[in-house]
């Protein structure tokens, strides 16, 4: 199993201390940066800074957003940021959700799978560098009847095929993406339930393809928090600093009817618990959302604890079917952020999974 790092959100105060986190994860050999994008920060500009200032480590999009580009947009940016980072970059997807597809970029969210399987086939076609052509639901290039033309990508790709995941949750998303990808970026993943959440549903998706999940790079993202002890006090304390992150998703992004990872925790048999963080966060009860996350769900999707605790964890992960464990380190200081770093590297070789 590879570590990878998530450097979030750009923008939010902590921007000159993520570039040094980015550039020590390069130095300990974590094998891929992920940067993210909302209504905020882009991941492009995001990733070609951490390429240009690093010298190993891959750089990826988690994601971009499929109703922010164009396809064929998508394909010109990441053919150009893996020539630019000397054959580093991972194209990461994802639909996003309701309110920001359709009240940031005003595009309708309607029918993403089917999308996303459009978008998909019109960015590798454009990548393989024939002349565009494509007719499905979504999309059809050139436009008809008018002055358009077939057009191929001008830009050579350091590589023939750049590796493309798609962020996933629900089982149908996440059969699809076992079909149509190349990896999975997940988020809130338990290592007791992704057989049961996720790995079921990817695996149906690459019978279809006709392949197996060997190969297939299976990406969750975990917080980081290392603490010096494990006693209960302890890893209470550690999962108090998620309280807000975790109710943030599971009660607020998204609607009362589409929140994904609402339904996820439901999944994970916290149906009632996530009914109660979703009333309390949207009714503007931010605390009492918080308070309401159970610390076994912040547990499980998190990794907490002593350096020991972690490799313990990770083994778990390991052994439930993860390829690649994306760390997204905590920390008030850089110099905390940077010591969960270099204790993921040291958890990682007490498994015995460097």
């Amino acid at each position: 199993m590879q570590l990878g790092i998530n450097l979030g959100y750009w923008g939010a105060g902590m921007d000159a201390d993520n570039l040094a986190v980015a550039k020590e994860a390069d130095r300990l050999g974590y094998s891929v940066c992920w940067a993210a994008e909302a209504y905020g920060s882009d991941a492009a500009t995001v990733l070609s800074w951490v390429a240009a200032q690093t010298e190993r480590i891959d750089v990826g999009s988690a994601i971009f957003q499929i109703p922010a580009r164009q396809p064929a947009m998508t394909a010109m940016t990441a053919a150009t940021l893996d020539s630019l980072s000397g054959g580093r970059f991972r194209l990461g997807l994802g639909v996003s959700g309701p309110q920001v597809s359709e009240g940031w970029y005003g595009v309708k969210f309607d029918k993403p799978l089917a999308r996303t399987r459009e978008y998909v086939e019109i960015v590798r076609k454009a990548m393989t560098r024939e002349r565009l052509t494509y007719e499905g639901e979504h999309w059809t290039l050139p436009l008809p009847d008018g002055p358009g033309k077939p057009i191929k990508l001008t830009v050579h790709p350091q590589r023939e095929h750049i590796p493309l995941y798609i962020a996933a949750i629900g089982p149908k998303n996440l059969e699809q993406t076992g079909e149509i990808a190349d990896g999975a970026l997940l988020i809130f993943p338990s290592a007791d339930h992704l057989e049961e959440t996720t790995l079921r549903h990817l695996r149906a998706g690459r019978e279809k393809a006709g392949a197996t999940l060997d190969g297939f790079d299976v990406c969750p993202t975990l917080p980081l928090a290392v603490g010096p002890k494990d006693g209960d006090r302890d890893v209470s304390a550690l999962a108090d600093t998620f309280r807000p992150y975790t109710a943030l998703y599971v009660g607020g992004m998204g609607s009362p009817k589409q929140n994904f990872y609402n339904q996820l925790a439901q999944r994970m048999g916290y149906e009632k618990e996530a009914a109660e963080i979703q009333e309390k966060y949207l009714s503007g009860d931010k605390a009492g959302a918080a308070a309401a996350v159970p610390q076994q769900l912040i547990d499980q999707t998190t990794l907490l604890g002593s350096v020991d605790r972690i490799a313990d964890r990770m083994t778990a992960y390991a052994a439930a079917g993860v390829t690649t464990l994306s760390l997204a380190p905590a920390g008030f200081t850089l110099d905390e952020r940077l010591a969960s770093l270099r204790a993921g590297t040291e958890a990682l070789e007490r498994a015995g999974l460097a």
